[in-house]
């Protein structure tokens, strides 16, 4: 059974649509990474499947309930949605005591959840004298308190330095290893290929991908970038190129051809054959943030600039609709 499928998911805020008609699986086990740009409806999304929103159309099943009665699921899942607020003049044991006598859990999780998240030593603190790090792994194990067999995160990363970023990483994959399902929302693409064996791209609520990561990494862009020692020698060079098959385009003073890594030694000799001597030859393929920001747009300025059309488009059909 998947962990989460919808079918035709959407939510409306009066001429925003948020979430457009999203078919969503993520399947169970392993880290699933969800991205997309800034208002691209990651938690609007989030936050319908925890059932804090209701959608305007569609449905969707969290471990094969209804989204509309999240009560059946809800002991199963477990979310850190935003930076939960704990009481710092305690430890973070008696933080997490207080949680779980509050949801009527066992206290024996808070050892199990201490444990898990690698707070040993340290659960006895102040969270006033936690690190940023420290606090989201405290933060985690209270999500991890019900034992889920799911766990929603979004920006579990957000705020934290490069070594806050490392620990939460690599608990992310150490729950993903333990057979939990992991959804995690992030803006951080690095950490998302890192910790990551599933993704999911969607852009202002509609889906751009879904599957795994390796999948979406065989989908990437390459090209070579050459430039002969002597400049007359480009024009020549870009013909050769063009009548064996190539795509071939200028950029500024190099030549680039539309073609994997792998056909460099080729692209060599053929320059060699010809006499023509390289000066320059460099295979360039996609990182993941190069074929995500090709899919979903170069900055947050293009996207609100479409995002600010779609809304006067959405305002101009409701328009016309109650003028009929």
């Amino acid at each position: 059974m998947d962990a989460i499928v919808t079918h035709g998911l959407t939510k409306h805020f009066r001429d925003l649509t948020a979430v457009n008609a999203l078919d969503l699986i993520v399947p169970s086990g392993g880290v699933v990474g969800f991205v997309g740009p800034n208002g691209s409806g990651k938690s609007t999304t989030i936050r319908m499947l925890l059932g804090l929103l209701t959608p305007t159309a569609g449905t969707g099943e969290v471990l094969g309930s209804t989204i509309s009665h999240p009560a059946r699921y809800a002991h199963r899942v477990g979310a850190l949605i935003e930076s939960p607020s704990f009481v710092l003049s305690l430890s973070a044991r008696s933080n997490l005591r207080s949680l779980a006598a509050l949801r009527g859990l066992p206290t024996t999780r808070v050892d199990a959840v201490i444990e898990t998240v690698g707070l040993v030593g340290r659960d006895r603190d102040l969270v006033s004298t936690y690190s940023l790090g420290m606090k989201q792994r405290l933060a985690i194990a209270a999500a991890l308190l019900p034992d889920p067999e799911l766990l929603i995160l979004d920006e579990p990363t957000n705020g934290l330095d490069p070594a806050g970023i490392v620990e939460v990483r690599t608990l992310l994959i150490e729950l993903g290893n333990q057979g939990r399902t992991l959804l995690v929302s992030s803006h951080l693409l690095a950490e998302i290929e890192a910790a990551c064996n599933q993704v999911v791209i969607i852009r202002f609520g509609e889906m751009l991908f879904s599957g795994p990561l390796a999948e979406l990494m065989a989908r990437t862009a390459a090209h070579v970038e050459l430039v002969p020692e002597h400049e007359e020698d480009l024009s020549r060079l870009a013909e050769l190129y063009g009548v064996r098959g190539y795509v071939v385009r200028r950029d500024k003073g190099d030549l680039v051809v539309e073609a994997p890594a792998a056909t460099a030694p080729d692209l060599n000799r053929i320059a060699a054959q010809e006499g023509i001597t390289l000066r320059k030859l460099a295979a360039h393929e996609e990182t993941l943030e190069e074929t995500f920001l090709r899919m979903t747009g170069s900055t947050d300025g293009d996207n609100a600039t479409t995002r600010s059309r779609q809304r006067a488009e959405r305002s101009s059909t409701d328009r016309e609709a109650a003028d009929a």
